[in-house]
């Protein structure tokens, strides 16, 4: 495809187009790409963050409103829903109106809607701000990819994507640390008021640093019907994901909803081919390169999102670590992100995205393979070499899928582009939770109750043997109270070994969905379009 020009709509004048290497910076900071980079970095660090580090509240949350569980499930379900179904329209919206607008938009949203959760005194309150945060949420993230975009020359995109992957990486990992500290050393409320400062930093800098650029053949219209059967598609699909581990995968319900969304999908691609501006023109996924990041970030979310899970429960519930204790277990993979994502930009920019992201992945099945050997009194050391090279293998995968989506989209739709790639890493992610959610609960439905009569212990009901179950599911034993030591003991090694048996398989399963992305990540290739966001060639 042809380079596409780009229209400063901030500076001084009408808003002339200029070719993106004509540009100068002579504004001083205003528009400086390496500014720029850190101006939407701190935007992005909130919403990341956001994603881990509520876990850690919930159960203080649950306590203080008296809340059930379900209503806490839904502090952290809202949030997804809203962020998962709003992503791809959200980034149509910074086609239309600019990038900048949508960012600052995002941005004070999202900062006010965590400041009105804690002030929040009841717990549909909070569920209803965490939908709002989800919403504005969509809003900033694939803003941030189209600014970076736009900014950028394409020599120096991947180090900039680099350093955006180092910094989601680094916060989505930090989250549950950060969270330990606040929820121990001060209240559940200061982890959201946390984002009203980072917000108004954002804010200021976002006034002050970010140029709109937008392409000359920017979208002038919206495709309503579109939006209405995707975001009902997506809606119908993650409901399903979210429900599934509830009503169980062979309930009417969920496949229901999975139907629902089905239909709505080929309705949906259906009218795209009809409408004069679509929402998402199918014709990028002529683009195999687009379309094979697409489904690599799929596929490593299922993978990293859906191994993570489990080693939380790992941590805290068989090692019997605290919040902190087990997020300061998880550095080295935060480490290696850190580390590994703009020394995977400079790789890739070097030598292309396929090699890196098929080492990545391949790094990344050897660590989820390791991890499915880990027992109940494996070292630390251990650990950290898995979960190490988890992160060395997870960072050049988060920089090259989204380079390789973005850069291969025309300018005008760096926007979708960037919502694609958010919503391929959220859906990914629910996908994997779900998926290798019902791998453990099946290993563990299949194993719990020969390991337990294996034991010697007092023979269970049925229905006492299903919420044993429940409970080995996350790594906790059974025990009742009362229950006589020597017998707590041997509970406690049946639900142990009985949760190891079945992380282990989730791992392997896991290990399986890396290896098949190690073939998808030959597909990839560097994107055409990237030098057409050149908006800065002067750094």
């Amino acid at each position: 495809m042809t380079s596409q020009t780009t229209v400063d709509t901030t500076g001084p004048g009408d808003g002339a187009s200029a070719a993106p290497s004509d540009r100068s910076p002579s504004s001083g900071l205003r528009g400086h790409p390496w500014v720029t980079l850190i101006t939407v970095a701190v935007g992005v660090m909130m919403v990341a963050l956001d994603g881990t580090i509520v876990a850690i509240a919930n159960p203080a949350i649950q306590k203080d409103l008296k809340a059930s569980f379900a209503d806490v499930q839904w502090i952290t379900n809202g949030y997804f829903l809203a962020l998962a179904v709003s992503l791809i329209t959200a980034g149509k919206l910074g086609d239309r109106f600019g990038h900048r607008q949508t960012f600052l938009i995002g941005v004070t949203g999202f900062a006010a809607a965590s400041g009105a959760i804690g002030l929040s005194s009841s717990i549909a309150a909070v569920v209803t701000f965490r939908v709002f945060q989800g919403l504005f949420g969509a809003l900033l993230m694939p803003a941030a990819l189209g600014l970076l975009r736009a900014t950028f020359p394409a020599e120096r995109l991947n180090m900039a994507i680099g350093i955006w992957g180092m910094v989601i990486g680094a916060s989505t990992a930090g989250g549950p640390i950060l969270g330990g500290v606040l929820v121990e050393h001060v209240n559940w409320q200061s982890v959201f008021f946390i984002n009203v400062p980072v917000g108004a930093i954002a804010l200021v800098l976002g006034t002050l640093i970010l140029l709109d650029h937008r392409a000359e053949n920017a979208p002038r219209s919206f495709d309503i019907l579109g939006i209405v059967l995707l975001s009902g598609a997506m809606f119908c699909l993650v409901w399903a994901l979210i429900k599934a581990p509830t009503w169980g995968w062979g309930d009417g319900r969920t496949w229901l909803f999975i139907g629902v969304s089905a239909v709505a999908f080929a309705l949906f691609s259906f009218w795209e081919t009809k409408v004069k501006e679509p929402l998402i023109p199918l014709g990028l996924f002529r683009s195999v390169p687009l379309s094979a990041g697409v489904v690599l970030m799929v596929l490593m979310a299922i993978a990293f999102m859906g191994g993570l899970f489990f080693v939380t429960f790992y941590l805290q519930n068989v090692h019997g670590m605290s919040p902190i204790d087990a997020g300061l277990h998880l550095l080295p993979l935060t480490g290696m992100m850190i580390v590994g994502s703009p020394l995977a930009g400079a790789l890739i920019t070097k030598l292309g995205p396929r090699i890196p992201l098929a080492g990545g992945m391949t790094a990344t099945a050897v660590a989820m393979y390791g991890m499915s050997t880990l027992q109940t009194d494996t070292g630390s050391a251990t650990m950290s070499l898995w979960f190490a090279l988890l992160g060395l293998g997870l960072a050049p995968v988060m920089v090259g899928a989204t380079e390789v989506i973005v850069g291969n989209a025309p300018m005008e739709l760096s926007g979708v582009a960037g919502g694609l790639q958010q919503a391929a890493m959220q859906i990914g992610g629910s996908l994997g939770t779900a998926v290798l959610g019902a791998v453990m609960a099946s290993k563990v439905d299949s194993d719990l109750g020969g390991n337990w009569k294996d034991a010697g212990l007092p023979p269970l009901t049925p229905a006492q043997l299903d919420q044993a179950a429940e409970a080995v599911q996350v790594g906790v034993a059974p025990v009742a109270k009362g229950t006589p030591e020597m017998l707590v003991a041997k509970i406690t090694e049946v639900a142990h070994d009985t949760f190891i048996s079945g992380m282990s398989l989730a791992s392997l399963v896991a290990c399986g969905v890396a290896v098949v992305a190690i073939f998808v990540a030959l597909l990839t290739k560097r994107g055409k379009n990237a030098s057409a966001g050149a908006g800065a060639a002067h750094i």
